[in-house]
């Protein structure tokens, strides 16, 4: 091997670990921020508000190109910066008791004008600018893995949990997994009454069925493969004697008491 070649891919090895390295960086930067302030999947947003890592974390999102990040690269970047922007958005106009308090002209005209949060562009990566519903809906949603719905967090009661790390490309399906398990498993937003066959869900089922499978068998069959023993067993030995119901949503700020 000649002595040029040999100084290129010392350079471009270089390159790739310095690269490595930076986006480990990057992830622990939010990993950090996250265990400081989320406890119990609950957010002390008014400890956030004297905190700049944040801010620092915002920044490094704002000045990556996703298009050059492979599929679980995108999935643990898209993710974080869902999650990440949400705590901004309400950080930013803390104290507030839900974050429907943020839709331009209170929660009902918002939705009907189709002006939450969610639907305000306030979010710059790579020169462009995106809303969370961007995110969430044409980006993340698009990607087949209907897991995202227990990554994301909305900033509310009956959210999942905010997980207190980073999603990280090199764990983001143990990650997943987890998130989903443990949702699924919190008789606080699930519940399933074996003995009458009947699954109180989350309106997260409802919102996005056609992300589990539109129908209700599917719902179902999708739920049976993350929660517990016999209640799994029966779902999916008795699935079609299963009806379901959707739990009332509590819009509440996941906020520290």
């Amino acid at each position: 091997m000649q002595k040029g070649t040999v100084v290129l891919l010392s350079i471009m090895l270089i390159l790739f670990m310095f690269t490595d390295q930076l986006s480990a960086q990057d992830q622990q930067l939010f990993t950090d921020v996250l265990q400081k302030y989320v406890k119990n999947g609950l957010v002390d947003y008014k400890g956030l508000t004297q905190d700049k890592n944040l801010d620092k974390y915002l920044s490094q999102l704002s000045q990556t190109n996703p298009d050059k990040l492979n599929r679980d690269e995108k999935l643990a970047f898209w993710i974080n910066a869902y999650n990440a922007f949400t705590l901004q958005v309400v950080r930013d106009n803390y104290p507030i008791e839900s974050i429907t308090e943020l839709h331009t002209g209170g929660k009902v005209i918002g939705y009907l004008l189709g002006k939450t949060v969610w639907d305000k562009e306030f979010i710059t990566i790579n020169n462009k600018k995106y809303s969370l519903n961007d995110i969430e809906h044409k980006i993340l949603r698009k990607m087949g893995e209907p897991r995202i719905h227990f990554a994301v967090v909305c900033a509310s009661i009956s959210c999942p949990e905010l997980r207190n790390e980073a999603f990280e490309a090199d764990k983001i399906d143990a990650q997943l997994y987890e998130q989903t398990t443990k949702f699924l498993n919190d008789k606080t937003r699930n519940h399933f009454d074996i003995k009458n066959r009947k699954a109180y869900i989350s309106e997260i089922f409802n919102w996005f069925g056609e992300d589990f499978g539109k129908s209700d068998e599917n719902i179902l069959k999708f739920i049976s493969k993350f929660i517990s023993g016999n209640i799994s067993k029966d779902i999916q030995s008795n699935i079609s004697s299963w009806s379901i119901s959707f739990n009332d949503y509590d819009w509440g700020l996941n906020n520290t008491k």
